[in-house]
């Protein structure tokens, strides 16, 4: 089995401000380091365009009309103080959720062993009806949604090792008692949500606060001590992963300590857990990181595994 790789040239037309640090070069640095021979084997996959169908399981039509009247013929302008629109973000947004749906499909239909999705904008602080954060629409969770109701899952997981806490997810899944979120990220720290006493209607959340300075091996330890027994009782079908690089030491966006190779092992344990209680699905998507020789180097170990494990299924 393969490892699949979906992207699109559409997502350099979602422009923000000179020096904004979700930009345009963070898909760039990713495509040229995954075009290097050791990733020839990826299934690459031209992500398709996202549906109202797949964007109103998250979020009402009219927050998506807002979100495309909104986008500017000219220029770009500001939603929130952090996330900006120009005159192609919509449709960016929704190729976003098209592609990491289009993965679903592409996994559960036993054509990929697992994915990868490398979009813009992000997706995971995006509220039932509001832009935050960078963020439009609420991909992963939409695809959470997608795999049940398309597909007929009775459970689904959603692991966010973002620095930032993914609280658009949380808001999207906290009536949902058939998806867990996982969610670890820097307190204190924007967007101050992610206490530990946040656990959905269902008990169906946990959240992992971090200390400033903390490093990769806290939070490997709370995967294997807590995190993993927790999901392992939840049993879910298939495994999504926020897969946000901005915990790295060199990000500037937040002041955490991982290394490339603890963000490399996480995704091991993630791959290893899916494949004993998943089937090795596995559908991972981009969120933060910003310093960009260390998300290209990030990603690229990120996928290795993804490949290593999608090799090793039958």
């Amino acid at each position: 089995m393969k490892t699949a790789f979906l992207t699109h040239s559409d997502y350099n037309l979602h422009l923000t401000p000179l020096g904004h640090p979700e930009q345009v070069d963070r898909i760039n640095v990713i495509n040229n380091c995954l075009s290097k021979p050791e990733f020839d084997d990826l299934h690459r996959v031209t992500s398709p365009m996202g549906t109202y169908e797949q964007v109103t399981l998250c979020h009402p039509r009219d927050y998506i009309e807002y979100i495309k009247s909104s986008c500017p013929i000219n220029g770009s302008i500001a939603l929130d103080g952090d996330t900006y629109v120009s005159f192609e973000s919509f449709n960016s947004a929704m190729r976003a959720v098209g592609s990491i749906c289009e993965a679903v499909d592409l996994v559960l239909n036993d054509k990929v062993q697992n994915a990868f999705c490398a979009s813009r904008p992000p997706g995971h602080h995006a509220e039932h009806s509001k832009p935050m954060g960078f963020c439009l629409f609420g991909t992963i969770a939409i695809a959470a949604k997608y795999a049940m109701k398309i597909h007929g899952l009775s459970r689904v997981a959603i692991v966010d090792f973002d620095v930032h806490h993914g609280n658009g997810t949380q808001d999207l899944v906290w009536n949902d008692p058939n998806i867990m979120f996982v969610s670890s990220q820097q307190m204190p720290l924007w967007p101050g949500t992610g206490e530990p006493s946040e656990t959905g209607k269902f008990n169906n959340i946990i959240n992992y606060p971090l200390n400033i300075k903390a490093n990769g091996q806290k939070l490997i330890n709370a995967y294997e001590d807590n995190i993993f027994p927790q999901l392992a009782k939840f049993k879910p079908d298939m495994l999504f992963i926020s897969a946000g690089f901005d915990a790295h030491v060199n990000d500037p966006l937040a002041n955490l300590e991982f290394t490339t190779g603890d963000f490399e092992k996480i995704t091991r344990m993630l791959c290893e857990f899916a494949d004993n209680h998943c089937k090795g699905r596995v559908v991972s998507t981009l969120e933060g990181g910003y310093d960009l020789p260390s998300l290209a180097e990030c990603v690229a170990a990120h996928v290795k595994v993804l490949m290593e494990h999608a090799k090793w299924a039958k």
